[in-house]
C-alpha cells in the first residue's frame, strides 16, 4: 500500500538512495511488486467486510506488478541519485532486511476480486504517488 503516511517498504528505498547516494534494484530489476493506495485498499475493505463471505479471499491490487527498476528510476530522478544494478551481494549489504521484498517477484491478479466487489481502483498508482512531495519531505 501507498500513500502519505507510508512508512514501509517504499519510504525504506528512499531512505536507502539519500544514505547510499544510488538508487537500486537487484539484476535487472524486472521483479514486480503489486501495488494499491490506501484509499482503494479502505473502499474494498469495507465493501468486503460488509458484504464477503467468512474465508473470502481478496486481492488489493490495484497494480498488478511494477517493475522495482521502475521504483527505483522514480526515486532517482526525485533525488537526482543514480540508479544501479546491484548483485546478490551487493543486494545483500545495501538492502538489508528488506531484500527479500527487494528480490521478491509478486505478480498480483485482483481480476476476481474486481468482479465479485465491484471495486474500482481510483487513487494515484504507485509511480505517479512516488513522485509526490510526500514522500520526500
Amino acid at each position: 500500500m501507498h500513500s502519505v503516511g507510508d512508512h514501509a517498504f517504499v519510504p525504506h528505498l528512499i531512505r536507502l538512495a539519500r544514505e547510499t547516494g544510488v538508487s537500486a534494484h537487484l539484476g535487472d530489476g524486472t521483479n514486480r511488486w503489486p501495488a494499491v493506495h490506501r484509499l482503494d485498499a479502505a473502499r474494498l475493505y469495507r465493501n468486503a467486510l460488509e458484504t464477503a463471505d467468512t474465508g473470502a479471499v481478496l486481492h488489493a491490487a490495484a497494480e498488478e506488478g511494477i517493475p522495482l527498476r521502475a521504483v527505483a528510476e522514480t526515486i532517482g530522478d526525485r533525488l537526482g541519485a543514480p540508479v544501479v544494478s546491484l548483485d546478490e551481494a551487493e543486494a545483500t549489504t545495501h538492502f538489508g532486511w528488506i531484500l527479500r521484498f527487494a528480490r521478491n517477484d509478486n505478480p498480483t491478479s485482483s481480476t476476481t476480486t474486481r468482479k465479485r466487489y465491484d471495486w474500482h481502483p481510483q487513487e494515484p498508482g504507485l509511480l505517479a504517488d512516488l513522485n509526490q512531495n510526500h514522500y520526500y519531505a
